[in-house]
């Protein structure tokens, strides 16, 4: 007999709850903070110079620009594209909605690219029927980590002459044919919020190896403003003077942040090996079971995997995503789900967004959660959340 469901009221096959993400602060990250909060400089110092010079060294990138988060990334390097009125992006549809709300800050058009139904990531040939007269660059998400098919997507940028902006927020550690994310596309972007596998608290970062559009980022994350004569409109060597060129923002990171960020980045190694071994171990546990689809990694991506997708076979299944969704967190074991398709939000609605531009992502979308994966997990914390995933299928299996 199939054991009952913590949900209907049977026991919960664990005692208390696990979440899909969480960071890992350590003695060391905390002792850093403290350092750089004791110093003479809070901001605007040398932890976020440090910081910059060590993304440079894991990603190959010739330059790196920190900013107070992954968002504001994605806004500074569309704006540096020259995204604006009267020019189409196209996005990826499985994603954050900042990947496509970037463009949107530009007044350019968010054009949203489908999935690819195995790896669900941005589809190369989706891209290609999508190009117009219009088009003036790509934003291509690492899903979970994994890189997108980027050879055939620079050759695409290649060929009609677009900027192409990776939004790696999920991919900080992942290389592609050998090569580190961060050094591959015109700009790349990163994200260091708590559920990363870095995190500063907040934070975000831009890579590029463009020395122009290295400059403008620069001034665009203080306001326009720079210190540089060469490009002042009125230069003076005056030791105090500095001028605003363009109109720019303020977002800037602390040096406490970017101190924990260092100290966190040397953990990195360690980090993306743990999360490679669960992800084996997940891979393994669930490719037996013929209700679960097992996302495929494509052989260029060597990934450091942010999410751990779930996916549903739902015609073996009695119950619908909602349902497998509110027994397996019963059982303790919290997922969630990444992501809604972003023109299904009730903004993009009023934009005139309409349902069934993407049937791969909304396929998707129907059928996934994502389950708990962050370097902290124990070996007990993966075999619960294999053991919760599994009595929950035998439960609703046909």
């Amino acid at each position: 007999m199939t054991e009952q469901l913590a949900i209907f009221g049977g026991t919960p096959v664990r005692k208390t709850k696990i979440f899909y993400g969480r960071q890992c602060i350590e003695q060391d990250d905390i002792e850093a903070v403290i350092a750089t909060l004791t110093s003479d400089l809070i901001t605007c110092g040398p932890k976020v110079e440090e910081l910059e010079g060590k993304l440079c060294q894991i990603t190959g990138a010739k330059h790196a620009v920190v900013v107070s988060n992954g968002t504001a990334a994605l806004h500074l390097a569309a704006l540096t594209a020259g995204f604006g009125e009267g020019d189409e992006v196209i996005v990826s549809s499985i994603t954050f909605a900042a990947s496509s709300n970037c463009v949107l800050y530009c007044g350019a058009k968010p054009v949203f690219a489908d999935i690819d139904p195995e790896t669900y990531n941005i589809s190369p040939a989706s891209i290609r029927r999508l190009i117009t007269p219009r088009t003036k660059g790509i934003v291509a998400v690492d899903f979970t980590g994994q890189a997108a098919e980027l050879d055939e997507i620079r050759a695409i940028c290649r060929e009609h002459n677009l900027i192409l902006i990776e939004d790696a927020a999920h991919a900080i550690g992942t290389k592609y044919r050998g090569q580190p994310v961060g050094s591959i596309a015109d700009m790349t972007c990163f994200s260091f919020h708590p559920v990363k596998t870095v995190t500063g608290g907040e934070g975000g970062a831009i890579t590029t190896n463009d020395e122009g559009f290295y400059r403008r980022l620069m001034r665009l994350r203080t306001h326009g403003i720079t210190r540089n004569q060469e490009e002042m409109v009125h230069p003076t060597d005056a030791a105090w003077y500095n001028e605003q060129v363009e109109l720019g923002y303020n977002y800037r990171m602390t040096d406490f942040q970017a101190a924990l960020l260092v100290s966190q980045l040397r953990k990195l190694p360690a980090f993306s090996a743990r999360r490679k071994e669960i992800v084996q171990r997940y891979n393994e546990a669930f490719a037996e079971m013929p209700e679960i689809i097992v996302q495929k990694e494509i052989p260029e991506s060597d990934t450091t995997r942010h999410l751990y997708i779930l996916r549903l076979d739902l015609e073996k299944l009695t119950c619908d995503r909602r349902q497998f969704f509110d027994a397996l967190y019963a059982e303790n074991t919290c997922p969630q789900v990444h992501y809604l398709p972003v023109y299904y939000h009730s903004y993009y609605e009023k934009l005139g967004y309409q349902k069934g531009i993407c049937p791969n992502a909304e396929k998707f979308y129907e059928e996934v959660m994502s389950i708990p994966l962050y370097y902290s997990l124990t070996d007990e914390d993966v075999e619960d959340v294999i053991r919760a995933v599994k009595k929950v299928t035998a439960y609703y299996r046909r």
